[in-house]
């Protein structure tokens, strides 16, 4: 949840952290700092500062902070509280800095050995802990790349670790278990990063560390070693990241770019499957027909809103493929005693492809006997797509606002296309029925488009909003997800308690709640359940209740004073769940900026979830 980037160079690489720094910062923005090994001193500089990066930008540029070899990071808070003690860099005996993402489960252990080992603490992090076992080991005469060896294996947990010391100018070295950390090479520099955007303005060509791997960086190359301590080489990509994308341009938030960059991100996912005419095994690996062909069940794995796209897909599966669909919050499953079953089909989805709650899932999956692995995922050469079987990619581009948006729709459309696959290999999709899912997923850019349009209505309803401490949302069969994930966003970023149910759930709880002062959103499509959910809807007026219901053009509501209706331009069949969140995205957007919170780095949040 954190960000990590380091820099090793013939040049000032104290900008290079600050702009990484600052592209990072949807991954964590409780507090930041940078510590550098300043060479005519010969020792480590170090500023921290709580808040954003640019607090700690201009207490580094008062500093006059200059180095050609430095780390930084950006916390969001697991152990201790927001405190500039807290913050990383971690230093140990003046000597050694560190950097580090991920929880170490050990630390209380380590810390009490190192405590007697003379070790003073000044954090309440797991971190430090880091930093001191590896200012031990290099006290015992090791290098600094043996040094972190030696620690990595006494922890537990996961992590991130980039390390630097004021004895060894010309090196920097890295580790990485359970959260991303990546190499980018250069020319005459090194860098490391969490994520490939906190160096794009300098390199594009990235190792992704593996598992267990560590890594030795000076200025004329980069030396990796595999979980045993034996050199090995890792293959060199080349990001397809572009500095636009990780730009604001005209728009006043990310999440509203985002929001509007999803006809592009929905067309680029359904490219491939344009370009095939139809659905293919092949559009998700090399050997997915064999993988495929047979399954009989599937199971998905997801956090969060992922989650959310999984429970539409169980809609689609069980009715299009006709077989059992299992949606389960990773974190939940892999704590539980799973009846394995050799034919199901495990699928993970995870925009970022580094979400540790579904990589522990999956990783407890196959350790039941569960082969056909698929990843859905939004970056390429993430850890859960290499480990998985077969992949598909959302195409949704970067994504940095805290709250998902566009990762979302593509993620239903990646899972559509894989239904409507799964269908067709069981026979159970023929050649005009094909046509008009082909023909739906063609228009849909089109359709999100029309949804986007609706924005300035939405504004009024926002405004409404605003001053709201509550609201209910409802929908039934496969909107009802829609509703969970437009009360998610409302809390998420306008802190206004939400909560969704399915709509024929009211009377059985939830009703006490509605009055006056309790709005209520409802998904109201016009599909087999409109008369069932206008039937809720009264249930609903008759207690005082105000309601906003997002219907389509031909559902034929009445508009009161209770009553405020925005109609979609027509129902778009099966893919409706996918046009309806849009609204819900706009009126969460909207109400935020009403009532003046952070959009993109909204409280206690981040973007990219890799620890427990």
């Amino acid at each position: 949840m954190c960000g990590i980037v380091g820099a090793i160079a013939d040049r000032d690489v104290v900008p290079v952290l600050i702009e990484g720094l600052k592209r990072l910062e949807y991954r964590g923005y409780d507090s930041a700092g940078i510590a550098v090994v300043d060479a005519n001193a010969g020792d480590v500089r170090r500023v921290r500062r709580t808040g954003r990066v640019a607090e700690m930008e201009a207490a580094a540029q008062a500093e006059h902070f200059a180095s050609r070899l430095g780390i930084g990071h950006t916390r969001w808070a697991t152990h201790g509280g927001v405190t500039e003690g807290n913050a990383h860099p971690h230093v140990s005996h003046g000597e050694l800095a560190l950097v580090h993402n991920g929880i170490i489960e050990n630390h209380d252990e380590q810390r009490d050995r190192l405590r007697k080992l003379g070790y003073a603490f000044e954090s309440q992090t797991d971190t430090e802990v880091i930093a001191h076992l590896i200012h031990y080991y290099r006290a015992q005469g090791n290098s600094l790349l043996a040094a972190l060896q030696h620690a990595v294996k006494e922890l537990r947990g996961a992590y991130a670790i980039a390390v630097i010391d004021k004895r060894d100018p010309d090196r920097m070295v890295a580790a990485r278990m359970g959260c991303p950390l990546l190499v980018g090479l250069g020319e005459g520099e090194n860098f490391v990063a969490s994520d490939v955007s906190a160096i794009v303005s300098s390199t594009r060509r990235v190792i992704f560390l593996e598992e267990g791997d560590t890594a030795e960086l000076t200025r004329d190359g980069v030396k990796v070693f595999d979980a045993n301590g034996a050199e090995i080489q890792r293959d060199v990509h080349v990001s397809d990241v572009s500095l636009a994308s990780l730009e604001l341009g005209p728009y006043r938030h990310f999440m509203q770019k985002e929001i509007h960059e999803q006809p592009r991100a929905v067309a680029d996912t359904i490219e491939a499957v344009m370009d095939n005419r139809g659905f293919s095994a092949s559009l998700f690996g090399a050997d997915a027909d064999a993988v495929m062909r047979d399954v009989e069940a599937v199971q998905i794995l997801a956090c969060g809103t992922s989650y959310y796209a999984g429970l539409v897909a169980r809609y689609w599966i069980e009715s299009i493929v006709g077989i059992p669909c299992a949606v389960d919050i990773a974190s939940e499953y892999r704590y539980r005693d799973v009846v394995a079953n050799p034919k199901q089909l495990v699928v993970t989805i995870s925009q970022s492809g580094e979400t540790l709650d579904t990589m522990e899932a999956l990783k407890y999956a196959k350790s039941l006997g569960h082969e056909r692995t698929l990843s859905i995922c939004n970056v390429p050469e993430s850890a859960i797509p290499r480990a998985s079987r077969l992949v598909y990619y959302t195409r949704a581009g970067a994504e940095i606002g805290v709250a998902s948006t566009k990762a979302f729709t593509t993620q239903l459309v990646a899972l559509f296309t894989l239904t409507c696959t799964l269908a067709k290999l069981r026979g159970k999709l023929d050649g005009d029925i094909e046509q008009s899912h082909l023909e739906g997923l063609r228009q849909l850019p089109g359709s999100v488009q029309h949804a986007l349009n609706l924005e300035p209505q939405i504004v009024a309803w926002a405004e409404k909003f605003a001053s709201k401490q509550h609201a209910l949302f409802l929908g039934r069969g496969m909107h009802y997800p829609i509703a969970l994930e437009g009360a998610l966003k409302l809390k998420e970023i306008s802190y206004i308690h939400a909560e969704a149910y399915p709509a024929g759930e009211l009377k059985h709880g939830p009703l006490a709640l509605v009055d006056s002062d309790m709005p209520v959103v409802v998904i109201a499509p016009n599909d087999m359940l409109l008369e069932k959910v206008k039937s809720n809807i009264q249930e609903v007026r008759a207690r005082g209740g105000e309601m906003f219901v997002f219907a389509d053009a031909d559902s034929h509501f009445g508009e009161s004073e209770q009553v405020h209706v925005i109609r979609t331009p027509r129902h778009v069949g099966v893919l409706s769940p996918i046009v309806h969140a849009i609204p819900v995205q706009l009126l969460a957007y909207h109400a935020a900026l009403a009532r003046g919170t952070d959009v993109d780095k909204p409280r206690n949040l981040a973007k990219s979830v890799t620890v427990e």
